[in-house]
């Protein structure tokens, strides 16, 4: 699947994606470690709410008393600098405190979510005996996760991000909440259903855009969206199997019941646990036209692209997983070995550029790894057995590691005071054409042969992804030589 910070229904999403200013394509910029900052005695304990973090030119430190110091990425809480000189690691995303709630928070409403729907899903088949409408519990969060995305997206800039996260947290906690109810009916369950997508692209966004605030927008902040995408993965290989196993133990509404409490241990996290920061935009009311002018930039339309185009092909063999075991005339036991495969190699590719690879080399293999995930598909095209199948799904998942070069490009090209705003966009784009795509692989595989649908699927995407990359590559060159003269 590709790498995203929640998973989509049926596949993982959002999406759930930024560093150092980017020269051209295959000449990242350098970055510069932070300056290593003690704290001081009377900081704020865990525990403690947090003063206010003003905004300066660049990323914030916590001095003494959390007095902000320019300059770099916010210090752990025993006084060590998370950056040092060279390839910072995921160790050192982890020695900020501030990421270590976030982290938490996020594993948390990752499990409510992915429980809230198994359990949904149950719950309504239980009430109306209908496949259909148990179903729709994961089909329907897609049309308000897109309005989310847009209509909604301004919030995350408008007002302070910890407030928005947590009003999203809670939203979502009495929304799950109201779903335990005998007397909720089916209508007002799937409605239900619906709040939470609605508010989930504004959290995610929001909580992208605050990664920036904490970690800087240098190599930290790519490395703490690795993290996140790849909790997001690893829930894929083990979420839904923990949700079966606990809807064989307690009825469905308790179920839920419990996730309403994950929604809420998360707010307080999040409250208790990141820094008050003004709002990037408190001034601005903007409506759809600032989003408009996003996407009016054509560098950031790109990158843009570039985050929503592959997903949309990448979940195509997963979708058609089903129908393809059934036309080899092989055993079940082949599903679950193709349904894991794309995840692993996207956990393996992204934990082995994340601490092996420095920020220059990732932006180097950007492109590289870009034109190389789709490829694989093409051995489709031999109607391959599960193992072949899987070498190939696993392939492409470990491609997807170009993300970490693309997120450094997309947060140096997106201005700060819209920067929550591009993110929400960014990842309700992403899970809405992942649920394109896996409606349009079934559209088409009535028609085809899944083998063939999949290997043309390599083709196209292979296609798409080289005109995107070269249009970026122009770009950049045009806005380098733009610089160039500017500068002169």
């Amino acid at each position: 699947m590709p790498p995203t910070d929640t998973p989509a229904p049926h596949a993982p999403g959002p999406v759930p994606v930024p560093g150092t200013p980017a020269t051209a394509l295959g000449e990242p910029a350098i970055p510069v470690p932070a300056t290593p900052v003690p704290s001081a005695p009377g900081a704020p304990a865990p525990g403690e709410p947090h003063p206010p973090v003003p905004r300066g030119p660049g990323p914030l430190s916590s001095g003494a008393a959390g007095t902000p110091v320019p300059g770099g990425p916010r210090t752990s809480g025993d006084g060590a600098a998370p950056e040092a000189a060279g390839t910072p690691g995921y160790g050192a995303v982890f020695r900020v405190r501030e990421f270590r709630w976030v982290f938490t928070a996020h594993l948390l409403s990752l499990l409510g979510l992915m429980v809230s729907e198994i359990a949904l899903t149950v719950l309504v088949y239980d009430l109306t005996g209908s496949p259909l409408l148990s179903s729709l519990t994961f089909a329907i969060g897609l049309a308000p996760y897109l309005v989310g995305g847009t209509l909604l997206a301004g919030l995350a800039d408008r007002f302070p991000p910890r407030r928005v996260l947590v009003a999203c947290d809670l939203v979502c906690a009495g929304a799950v909440a109201l779903m335990v109810l005998p007397a909720t009916p089916v209508a007002g369950l799937l409605a239900l259903r619906c709040a939470v997508a609605l508010v989930a692209p504004v959290f995610q966004g929001t909580r992208m855009a605050t990664l920036a605030d904490i970690l800087g927008e240098g190599d930290l902040f790519v490395l703490g969206r690795s993290l996140l995408r790849i909790v997001s993965q690893t829930a894929l290989l083990a979420g839904f199997g923990v949700g079966g196993v606990l809807l064989t133990v307690i009825p469905a509404r308790g179920a839920i019941a419990l996730t309403a409490g994950t929604f809420l241990l998360s707010a307080l996290l999040l409250r208790l646990g990141t820094a008050r920061r003004p709002a990037r935009a408190a001034e601005r009311r903007e409506g759809l036209g600032a989003t408009w002018s996003l996407l009016r930039d054509r560098r950031i339309r790109t990158l843009m692209l570039l985050f929503w185009v592959p997903p949309f092909f990448i979940v195509v063999p997963e979708a058609l997983t089903a129908p393809y075991v059934d036309q080899l005339g092989v055993s079940r036991a082949a599903l679950g070995l193709l349904m894991c495969a794309m995840p692993v190699g996207t956990i393996a590719g992204e934990l082995l550029a994340g601490a092996l690879l420095g920020p220059a080399a990732r932006a180097r293999l950007l492109v590289p790894l870009l034109l190389v995930s789709f490829p694989p598909f093409l051995l489709y095209a031999l109607r391959p057995g599960p193992a072949l199948a899987a070498l190939a799904l696993a392939l492409a998942g470990a491609a997807g590691a170009y993300t970490l070069g693309l997120d450094a490009r997309f947060v140096e090209a997106v201005p700060e005071e819209r920067r929550g705003r591009a993110m929400t966009l960014m990842t309700a784009g992403m899970m809405t054409v992942q649920g394109l795509g896996m409606a349009g692989a079934g559209l088409v595989a009535e028609f085809a042969p899944v083998h063939l649908v999949v290997t043309g699927t390599g083709v196209v995407a292979t296609a798409a992804v080289a005109v995107l990359v070269a249009v970026l590559l122009a770009t950049e060159r045009r806005d380098g030589a733009d610089r160039h003269v500017t500068s002169r």
